[in-house]
């Protein structure tokens, strides 16, 4: 065997000296090459090299490769000569495959869940740090030790290496961990070229993690269906502008004006009557500006609060200011809506000598805390609201006209809904169907219901709305609500639209619309179709169908 390879082959003893060689090696290597001699005379240098595994030899300054092999039963071993290109080859192939082996005991250490391979007897080769978290028991543990033995110990209820190595398929089982937690214990057996079983590698996961994801989605679900709804019912009224629900181009004005104004720090005074959405106006006005990303928006209503009381939560107090005071002193509304934005409603409520601090906050950016002594610096705007005539006020001597003048730099007046009554059918079935969401119910109005309000002059404005839309559907006890179950508060005809009074004579636009709205309800009841009406009226089907969007005006 030894003469018919054509390698150099050499065969030495425990004791490193040659027993035998063939022809070829005794040709290359010359007369040194004697059976009994010890190999390492026979070359200049004979040394092993870690790092390939291999024996370098130097004779006349030329180096061979040698592969160290033993032969079994006898303490001989066999020496093969490799050739440089195949040794280098080799050398690349072996750090091929430690950088490999390095990248895939990483992969297995760094998975969250647990990895535990076995041999084909199911003794433990290697594990990973997540079966500790997993089972509590360290990974080093495990090493050496049978699937039996882990059984026996109370480690494992069961084993998937068992019913891998039974079945020959992939096999899973679940279980509790110490813990008592569910984990998936999955195993997968590998087979060699000759189709044996040679490991089964098991992934262990714990399934609280993934009931506890589940019960997050769940609620983001849930989250998003809500937003879907809210979305759904604005576009379905179509009269979304920027968050707010409008469709007169009154209010279309006062809110672009409000967005284009939103990231200019002058202030901004809203005049309305009570219950128009002035709050409303200023939280779309902060949430609009860059403010909303680095401060809060403080809401102040100046005539809830004491005026003895008011200077104290307005500007804060130092410790031991007054009798009753928090020993720690006290932080201000102010102070609290630093990089925000301050709203002070009903500022015609605030008294005389806080008008005169608060023009000061406008005129230099700082606050002094009630019995402080030291000024700080704030960085805040101020939007202000009054249901008030503050010009009379001023006239009146009731308030400062320098501090009018500050704070009306921006004004935005909100019309009252009687002025604005395309707002009401729009807003009347956003408060339906909200509320119906809210009490989980399916509440409609009756046209008669939908036309009184729409006539009705509505003196609480949308809060009144609001509020009425409401209390209907939470007492009326049938699910078709109309305008017999108005309460007495609220009129259950419309006020007349001509009074003796001539200052009191409505709009001719006013006129107009109700005059077609009521000669459109009429045309609802005798006729069947849009093109019936059309027929009627002597006008087009598609004005027909505009017309009804525009009151409201229900068809089936």
């Amino acid at each position: 065997m030894l003469e018919e390879t054509n390698v150099l082959l050499i065969i030495i003893d425990k004791d490193n000296k040659v027993v035998t060689y063939n022809k070829l090696s005794k040709q290359t290597i010359g007369e040194q090459l004697n059976e009994g001699v010890f190999i390492s005379d026979v070359f200049k240098k004979w040394k092993r090299d870690e790092a390939t595994g291999l024996t370098l030899a130097t004779l006349n300054d030329k180096t061979f490769h040698f592969l160290q092999s033993s032969i079994d039963n006898v303490d001989h071993y066999l020496l093969i000569h490799m050739e440089k290109n195949i040794v280098d080859s080799l050398i690349d192939e072996n750090a091929r495959l430690k950088s490999l082996n390095r990248d895939l005991s990483a992969a297995i250490e760094n998975s969250y869940d647990g990895i535990y391979i076995t041999n084909d007897q199911g003794i433990t080769l290697e594990t990973n740090s997540a079966i500790e978290r997993i089972t509590g028991i360290p990974k080093e543990y495990y090493i050496g030790k049978s699937v039996d033995k882990l059984m026996n110990r109370g480690i494992l209820k069961a084993s998937v290496t068992h019913l891998v190595r039974k079945n020959r398929r992939t096999a899973s089982l679940v279980q509790e961990n110490y813990e008592g937690k569910p984990i998936l214990m999955t195993g997968a057996p590998l087979f060699n070229e000759n189709g044996e079983l040679e490991k089964v590698i098991t992934n262990i996961r714990d399934l609280s993690d993934l009931k506890d994801l589940e019960k997050e989605l769940t609620k983001a679900r849930k989250l998003n269906e809500e937003y879907r709804k809210k979305l759904s019912l604005l576009k379905e009224n179509n009269y979304l502008i920027q968050g707010a629900i409008v469709k007169s181009e009154q209010m279309k004005h006062v809110y672009e004006t409000a967005e284009r104004i939103a990231n200019v720090d002058a202030t901004v005074l809203i005049s309305g009557e009570t219950g128009v959405g002035k709050d409303v106006l200023a939280n779309y006005i902060y949430e609009k500006s860059t403010r909303s990303e680095d401060g809060e928006i403080i809401k102040v209503n100046c005539g809830a609060i004491p005026a003895e009381l008011l200077e104290s939560e307005l500007f804060g107090y130092e410790a031991g200011a007054f009798t009753g005071a928090n020993p720690k002193g006290k932080m201000g509304l102010f102070e609290a809506a630093n990089n925000g934005v301050l709203f002070l409603d009903e500022i015609g409520e605030l008294p005389l000598n806080l008008q005169v601090k608060l023009l000061r906050v406008l005129q230099e950016g700082e606050i002094q805390k009630v019995g402080g002594v030291n000024l700080k610096k704030i960085n805040i705007r101020i939007i202000t609201a009054s249901n008030r005539n503050l010009k009379q006020m001023i006239s009146d001597g009731e308030f400062r006209e320098d501090l009018y003048y500050r704070l009306n730099v921006i004004p935005l007046e909100i019309p009252p809904l009687r002025k604005r009554r395309d707002d009401i059918l729009p807003l009347t079935k956003f408060f339906l169907k909200e509320t119906n969401e809210k009490y989980n119910m399916n509440k409609t109005f009756s046209h008669d219901l939908i036309r009184n309000f729409y006539s009705y002059d509505w003196p609480g404005n949308v809060r009144e709305l609001s509020n009425l839309v409401e209390r209907l559907i939470v007492t009326t006890p049938h699910e078709e609500i109309n305008e017999q179950d108005l309460s007495f508060e609220h009129p259950t005809k419309s006020k007349p639209l001509v009074k003796s009074d001539l200052d009191s004579i409505p709009s001719l636009k006013n006129v107009v619309e109700t005059a077609e709205r009521k000669v459109l309800l009429l045309a609802v009841e005798k006729c069947k179709s849009t093109y019936a009406i059309a027929n009627l009226l002597e006008i087009s089907q598609a004005t027909v169908v505009r017309r009804l969007q525009k009151y409201g005006i229900e068809f089936n």
